[in-house]
């Protein structure tokens, strides 16, 4: 079974109205940037409520700078997990902020949605205040369920004029679509599938949200192989999002693996080089 789906069914079948099993953290990091030859900076920061917040600054060191990305992983394990998805970046001239959400990693605090976009939008302010990022476009790119976050973020941020691009990669258009989809994969949750994904708050939309994004490029990327989230919803996330959109679907891909793959490394690198660098 990928070992996506365990976290995402859990999550999805204890959920029940409750957003904090919507989360799967691991509280151990696995490897520093040091450990694949990064250079990086440790970033303690605290959320608007007071909870003790942890990432990583990676500068990029191709200079200038093309943009300052942030990065806001899925819902399983910490930043450490899904380094990566992000690790060549520096070298090709971006600047990367990688965070946990509260509850993950070196995080304090109990993991819940809205905390989870609280921390988000705080994550936004300490990238901006660092040094490499003065000057520079600014970027969200979130995977999976940080993809929602990072849709739901862009329209609702103070900083929301400085975000000049979009990336989100294996989302999903609903939060109820998507539970209800996983819970009827199983025979064990079948029959549930709808009360269940009834009892799941919809408060955050992606789909509604995305289509309040004006003037912001978007660049949605799925795998046409995804068994986890169907790449149906990121064709609906296209339906609603204004221009400038593009979307990718990606042969053969899975669950957030386009960038294992150096073809889709090079487009999205050339896809950013064109936004910034005409």
């Amino acid at each position: 079974m990928n070992r996506y789906v365990v976290p995402l069914l859990l999550s999805l079948f204890l959920l029940s109205g409750c957003s904090q099993f919507l989360f799967y953290p691991r509280p151990t990091l696995m490897l520093t940037p040091a450990d694949v030859g990064l250079e990086y900076r440790d970033i303690h920061f605290t959320s608007r409520d007071g909870t003790a917040l942890h990432g990583w600054m990676l500068p990029a060191t191709a200079q200038p700078p093309t943009a300052s990305i942030l990065f806001l992983h899925g819902n399983a394990g910490n930043i450490s997990a899904h380094l990566e998805s992000i690790d060549w970046m520096p070298a090709r001239g971006f600047n990367v902020f990688i965070f946990d959400y509260r509850g993950y990693g070196n995080s304090a605090g109990v993991v819940s949605l809205p905390g989870a976009h609280e921390d988000a939008e705080r994550a936004l302010s300490v990238l901006l205040e660092q040094p490499e990022a003065s000057g520079v476009p600014l970027v969200l790119f979130g995977q999976s369920l940080g993809g929602a976050i990072a849709i739901q973020t862009t329209i609702t941020s103070e900083h929301r004029n400085q975000i000049k691009g979009l990336i989100v990669e294996s989302s999903f258009s609903s939060y109820r679509e998507v539970a209800r989809e996983v819970l009827s994969r199983f025979w064990l949750t079948w029959p549930l599938q709808w009360p269940l994904s009834l009892t799941i708050s919809d408060a955050y939309h992606p789909a509604r949200a995305i289509a309040r994004i004006d003037d912001i490029p978007v660049l949605l990327i799925h795998g046409d192989q995804d068994r986890v989230v169907s790449h149906a919803h990121s064709e609906r996330l296209y339906h609603e999002a204004n221009e400038p959109k593009q979307l990718w679907l990606v042969p053969g891909g899975k669950h957030i693996d386009a960038f294992k793959s150096q073809q889709n490394r090079e487009r999205l690198v050339d896809y950013l080089n064109g936004l910034f660098n005409n």
